[in-house]
């Protein structure tokens, strides 16, 4: 049964990853990666391109269209798809992510760790400052994953978008926090790739020269999509766009699982198809 490490970037707009990210955009080079650009959802902020991301299904369906939308999902995620097929799932992520999935709203004492295997979200560990150090995030995931060994692993980071609020995309700081999130990933992407889990890595949106997300420009919409797959012929796939609401059904692919049936599914290039199709 495949394993998935899915990893969104909160901020990172595609520029900045091909600047700063030299170790990811290395394994493309070498030829153990693939590269896409990605056109993220519209309203591009964090909260509904949460959910687009993990369902695969637009604002004006799934009914989650600001920040302010505090409410579990009403769709089938990848982590809902993935517990009824059996799989477990763990995710170490920002706290908007319990909301949307076990949760809301969240209890900072009684949620801040929680193992339900009834839940979507069977082993969670979700902070709630922005600054919360990516190192830090990603040694809850390593360590979820070496205690519960999950089939589908979600890890989302929140220092890049941090630094871009706080200083713009254009800052020596927002830089420097996709620096760091690639240092972290050089040490960690040799381990899960040699322990053959399939990799997916990208982000919910973009950053402006102004500090802000949530309008219709490139710097906030354009986003990397990096995939590590026996699935996925390496090389760089830019000329063209993969919308976000593909992301899913990769996922989910790449599971080997059924997509919801609100899921549709995309020909991204390079990606060899499973025999699993939406129901």
């Amino acid at each position: 049964m495949p394993k998935v490490i899915f990893i969104v970037l909160d901020g990172l707009r595609f520029d900045t990853a091909i600047a700063q990210m030299g170790y990811v955009c290395h394994l493309v080079e070498q030829d153990k990666a693939a590269l896409y650009k990605v056109k993220s959802e519209l309203p591009s902020l964090s909260r509904p391109l949460y959910e687009v991301l993990l369902t695969g299904t637009p604002s004006w369906i799934n009914g989650i269209g600001s920040n302010q939308a505090v409410r579990l999902s009403t769709q089938k995620s990848v982590f809902h798809l993935a517990r009824e097929h059996g799989l477990t799932t763990a995710a170490a992520a920002y706290y908007w992510v319990s909301e949307l999935y076990n949760r809301a709203p969240f209890h900072f004492i009684e949620d801040r760790e929680q193992h339900r295997l009834d839940l979507p979200i069977q082993h969670g560990k979700f902070y709630f400052e922005d600054h919360y150090p990516d190192s830090h995030l990603f040694l809850d995931a390593e360590s979820l994953r070496r205690m519960y060994d999950p089939d589908f692993l979600y890890i989302h980071s929140m220092n890049i978008d941090d630094a871009g609020h706080k200083f713009s995309s254009e800052s020596r700081e927002y830089r420097d926090a996709a620096l760091r999130a690639d240092s972290i990933l050089a040490q960690l992407l040799p381990i899960w790739m040699k322990e053959g889990y399939e990799i997916v890595i990208t982000s919910d949106h973009g950053m402006n020269e102004f500090a802000n997300h949530g309008g219709t420009g490139e710097a906030e919409r354009d986003v990397p999509l990096f995939v590590i797959s026996s699935r996925c012929r390496p090389g760089t796939y830019i000329e063209e766009y993969v919308p976000q609401l593909a992301v899913a059904p990769l996922v989910c692919d790449l599971l080997d699982i059924p997509c919801s049936a609100e899921m549709k599914a995309f020909n991204i290039p390079g990606f060899i198809r499973g025999s699993i199709h939406p129901e």
